[in-house]
């Protein structure tokens, strides 16, 4: 199987990508639009980057029983449990977040919008490699990985754009509407599609759950690849709230820009990356990304800002396809539900520590808050150079 076309011929391919594509879609307009909504609301960097941390982190926590799930009762069931939540919650955010003294209740919904992030967010990594074959593997991934960038193309801009001409509750709603669509879609596949195989289901769900983090982290891989993705997501979790800060006008645009190099990146990897090589696509992408953050980002004015972003976009790809790749091909099918959400849990947690400190950094200094996500970049190059394997 060679082509981008063939495998979305395959059965349930098409539609987990389009039901990803709709959830995705509003949680990329979310993070923007949260920032800009509390920033207008509350003039407070400081609560932007709180909330997005309760929004994200607390998720964390429940990964491996989330994986657990995953592989007892089949990831359809699991993400539409997440996607389903997610429409409700952000719906009662929109609700609630109308002045400077909803900080508790907003960072309350967006702790309870966390808990189910992870049946999601590793769920449809889980659905892929069970329904593709290996020899398919890399252009799934680039397929899943292009659509994710395909929506940081579109969901920064829908949300400046709706953020701009009607304000941030009715831009929430929508992002809520979005989650329910791609929940709806999700309803059409068997609830059975990508079940784990029996052998993982044999033993009581919290003892389950144990079971995949002891083997996330006794395995040298997995625990590697956690050490050097979460500074790189760190990284981005700073940028997050910087960049509407240095741009508040034409933040969405940006961030919209930096989507469509992604796309290019994903694409472009995903055709030509090979099994061994994944060390360093993985590397070199996440120390482009700290190019493109502390020297472009935080000193180069509005060229670089453009510059460093378009670059960051086109680095993710690489760094990606790769990550995903090596993660799927070495980890063992029946685990795969308890490994993914476990792992990807911990890989992003750099993300929302990088949002709450992102918010304290900007509020000293923009150009500080990205020379230290540059730094993070960096550091999470070298830990990939030094720890991945070779072959």
């Amino acid at each position: 199987m060679s082509g981008y076309r063939q495998v979305l011929a395959l059965p349930h391919v098409g539609r987990l990508l389009a039901s990803a594509l709709l959830s995705r879609l509003a949680g990329e307009m979310l993070s923007l639009a949260l920032v800009l909504h509390i920033l207008a609301v509350s003039s407070s960097p400081v609560l932007a980057g709180s909330v997005l941390f309760a929004a994200w982190a607390p998720g964390v926590l429940l990964s491996p029983l989330a994986g657990a799930v995953l592989d007892r009762f089949g990831s359809v069931r699991a993400i539409g449990a997440d996607q389903l939540a997610s429409a409700l919650l952000i719906g009662a955010i929109a609700a609630v977040a109308t002045g400077p003294d909803d900080a508790l209740p907003l960072v309350l919904l967006a702790l309870l919008f966390s808990l189910t992030s992870p049946l999601g967010l590793a769920g449809i990594r889980t659905l892929m490699p069970r329904l593709v074959p290996d020899t398919a593997l890399e252009r799934a991934n680039a397929l899943d990985s292009g659509a994710y960038n395909l929506v940081e193309v579109t969901g920064p801009v829908l949300a400046g754009g709706l953020f701009a001409v009607a304000g941030g509750q009715l831009t929430l709603t929508v992002i809520a509407g979005l989650y329910a669509a791609a929940f709806l879609l999700l309803l059409t596949l068997p609830a059975d599609a990508g079940r784990a195989e029996p052998a993982a289901t044999t033993t009581g769900l919290l003892a389950s759950a144990w079971a995949g983090v002891r083997y996330v982290l006794t395995n040298p891989l997995l625990r590697n690849l956690i050490l050097c993705y979460a500074p790189y997501q760190l990284a981005w979790g700073v940028l997050t709230v910087a960049v509407p800060v240095l741009a508040p006008d034409t933040a969405g645009l940006l961030w919209g820009l930096a989507g469509v190099t992604g796309i290019l990146g994903a694409l472009l990897t995903g055709h030509r990356l090979t099994a061994g090589r994944e060390r360093l696509a993985i590397a070199a992408g996440i120390l482009a990304s700290a190019l493109a953050a502390a020297p472009l980002v935080a000193y180069g004015g509005i060229p670089g800002l453009v510059t460093g972003l378009l670059l960051l976009g086109f680095a993710a790809g690489p760094v990606n396809v790769g990550l995903l790749t090596l993660r799927q091909r070495r980890s063992d099918p029946a685990w795969l539900g308890r490994v993914l959400a476990v792992s990807i849990s911990l890989n992003l947690i750099g993300h929302p520590v990088g949002s709450a400190i992102g918010g304290f950094l900007t509020a000293v200094s923009p150009a500080l808050a990205c020379t230290v996500a540059g730094l993070a970049a960096a550091l999470g190059a070298l830990l990939a150079w030094l720890l991945l394997p070779r072959d």
